[in-house]
């Protein structure tokens, strides 16, 4: 394990394919589309979903918008998190669909478009990372779900990380200099692991 500050990197580093930044494996229950759904902040990003909501509204399908309209713009999970709605136990209500099926996030097209500011909740924008407050710190963690196994193969093919794949939204959680820092730990892990060296998930560096 690496510790960052206060935040704690159980594996900096790992072969293509799998985490950067990572937990050990975690088998998705058999609700697994369910249960998946975003965690966020409840006051910061509810606020926020809350202005854009009527902007991104237009994006939204029909079905999305009775859920929200039935569930609200977020519910509480069984364990107390703030989630995102789902549609029909799949995919999250301000997800979007491209005429070639590939998904989008309503908010941040939107922002992309310059119509908000705000990207989206930080948590949606980690992913496949998640945070998990411990007494004193923070854990960073990958969260492995099936339904991400085409971006894995993906990052196989190009040699990329968990950690460089989402060197975005860790920078806008936990700034540059956190990240410059994870970045070497990363290459140390990926040397010793390389050498035959030490196993650094004994213990914290």
């Amino acid at each position: 394990m690496i510790l960052i500050d206060d935040t704690l990197i159980y594996r900096p580093s790992c072969s293509t394919g799998s985490s950067a930044a990572t937990s050990r494996p975690v088998k998705a229950p058999a609700a697994w589309k369910a249960k998946a759904a975003p965690r966020w902040h409840p006051r910061r990003n509810s606020a926020e979903v809350e202005a854009a909501f009527p902007i991104i509204r237009k994006r939204l399908k029909p079905d999305s918008l009775a859920v929200i309209e039935r569930e609200g713009l977020h519910v509480v999970d069984a364990d107390g998190d703030h989630v995102t709605p789902i549609v029909n136990g799949k995919e999250c209500v301000y997800a979007t669909f491209d005429a070639d099926g590939t998904a989008k996030c309503a908010f941040e097209q939107a922002h992309r478009a310059g119509e908000i500011e705000w990207q989206k909740p930080i948590s949606c924008h980690l992913y496949p990372i998640r945070l998990t407050p411990l007494k004193d710190l923070t854990a960073v963690n990958y969260h492995q779900w099936p339904i991400c196994g085409g971006a894995v193969s993906c990052g196989i093919g190009l040699n990329l990380s968990v950690l460089q794949f989402c060197k975005s939204s860790l920078t806008r959680r936990f700034g540059e200099a956190w990240f410059a820092e994870a970045t070497v730990a990363e290459r140390e892990w990926r040397q010793a692991t390389e050498k035959g060296g030490q196993d650094l998930s004994s213990g914290p560096a």
